[in-house]
């Protein structure tokens, strides 16, 4: 992540809109995070790279205990705020660090589970923030990260389409990675990473097609009771096939 992205305008960042592909792929990445992460009432969680904390909260919620590490000073007031908005109290707790995910300021197993969702492409070095993750992890806790998939159908369908119509419009597709990802990832790359710092028992995929504008026009034209039984069906091909779905949720103790 560049220092100059830390401050910048967050409008863009921050969806205003939304699909019903998109809502779904939003929910079922919280959820298998949330799953694997095992944020049990009293565990101390990490939220690396926690955004606006909304993971945070609504761990909280269950009765955990959360630590937001995040490194942009805006965007923790901003979350601050929407924070206070919320304002019923909750069985849990919710705290800010200002850090980078890269130089964690805690001490060894300093947690029961930490997780980075969304969030690992955007850093300069991402195998220094598994580590780190890994680090600050008791060892019978759970590390989890869930990560965009630049490899996966829907992505592989709509570089084909390019292909064959020759010409290029303009403008950035849903396939192409964006200027603040620094890191193209597939499932192997994953794997590879990861397993250096973490003892894989959990790999799993969610969601497909995410980005095919023939798919999100379909979802939007069908009753929601036809397009949630379409995505959902989608879905078990991407849990039987990671490799093909839209986001990967990889997790497991840190290594020794």
């Amino acid at each position: 992540m560049r220092a100059v992205d830390l401050d910048r305008d967050m409008t863009h960042v921050i969806p205003t809109g939304t699909s019903r592909d998109s809502e779904f792929l939003f929910r079922r990445m919280e959820a298998l995070t949330f799953e694997a992460a095992r944020g049990a009432p009293g565990a101390r969680v990490l939220d690396s790279a926690a955004g606006l904390g909304q993971d945070s909260r609504a761990l909280a919620r269950q009765g955990a205990h959360a630590v937001c590490a995040e490194p942009s000073k805006r965007m923790i007031e901003l979350a601050k705020l929407v924070a206070a908005k919320e304002a019923p109290a909750t069985p849990g707790s919710v705290r800010w660090a200002r850090a980078w995910s890269e130089a964690l300021p805690f001490r060894d197993e300093s947690f029961d589970g930490a997780f980075c969702k969304g969030a690992l492409d955007h850093f300069d070095d991402p195998e220094r923030c598994i580590a780190e993750l890994a680090r600050v992890t008791r060892a019978d806790g759970r590390v989890v990260l869930a990560v965009a998939n630049f490899e996966s159908l829907g992505c592989k369908l709509q570089r084909l389409a390019e292909r064959l119509r020759r010409a290029r419009k303009p403008g950035r597709r849903t396939y192409h990675v964006p200027s603040d990802h620094f890191t193209r990832y597939d499932a192997r790359l994953l794997r590879e990473q990861i397993g250096r710092h973490v003892a894989i028992d959990g790999f799993a995929g969610t969601s497909l097609l995410w980005g095919v504008r023939s798919w999100a026009r379909l979802l939007a034209r069908l009753p929601e009771a036809w397009a949630s039984a379409l995505l959902r069906a989608a879905d078990r091909v991407a849990a039987r096939f990671p490799a093909l779905a839209d986001v990967i949720v990889i997790s497991g103790p840190p290594r020794a």
